[in-house]
């Protein structure tokens, strides 16, 4: 799930990419972490939020998570064959334009859509689930996660870096992976929701 969030695109992700070619990957590097310091500002907020919600709601938004990640999942396959809005590709590619530096890409991250609706469909409620069962299984979610999108973010920025921008077979790799992944996760997250697992 940290991965294809990583990979996934987005503001961010345009952001990230944009400042590793531009800047080198040395300078790009920390960038990776800007999630470590905006998401759990988002993840604190959708779990608060979710706290005092009755499992059955718990089960529906969980369900709806899986939906929304089938549909990033097709969404980064149209996008690949071309397919995707214009409006999209514009609204990503012009937010970095206007961000610099770590704090700039952090305002970028929180201010990002889909990390709130991501923590409020899909992430939350598998946390909220964790967090029901020991103790070990939130940190272990959570490292798992973070582990997981800090190295991607990394392997991005040194990628981008090196080559000064991937050519169109390796990014067709890259967004069919992420979409694949958000297809099997949505799945995964709706069987478990139908089931109630």
């Amino acid at each position: 799930m940290g991965y294809a969030a990583a990979a996934a695109p987005g503001p961010f992700q345009t952001l990230l990419l944009e400042r590793s070619v531009r800047l080198g990957v040395r300078r790009a590097l920390p960038l990776s972490l800007v999630p470590l310091v905006s998401d759990p500002t988002v993840v604190v907020t959708c779990l608060f939020a979710l706290s005092s919600v009755p499992p059955l709601l718990l089960r529906l938004l969980g369900g709806a998570g899986g939906l929304l990640l089938g549909w990033m999942g097709i969404s980064a396959l149209r996008a690949l064959a071309g397919a995707a809005p214009a409006a999209e590709g514009a609204e990503t590619a012009a937010t970095p334009a206007r961000a610099g530096g770590f704090w700039r890409a952090a305002l970028v991250n929180l201010l990002n859509p889909n990390a709130w609706i991501f923590w409020s469909l899909a992430g939350g409620p598998m946390l909220a689930d964790a967090a029901r069962g020991p103790a070990g299984e939130v940190v272990t979610f959570l490292s798992g996660f973070y582990l997981a999108l800090t190295v991607t973010n990394a392997a991005l920025v040194a990628a981008f870096g090196v080559l000064g921008g991937l050519g169109p077979r390796v990014r067709a790799g890259l967004t069919t992976l992420s979409g694949a992944a958000f297809l099997g996760l949505g799945a995964v997250q709706l069987w478990r929701a139908v089931m109630g697992a």
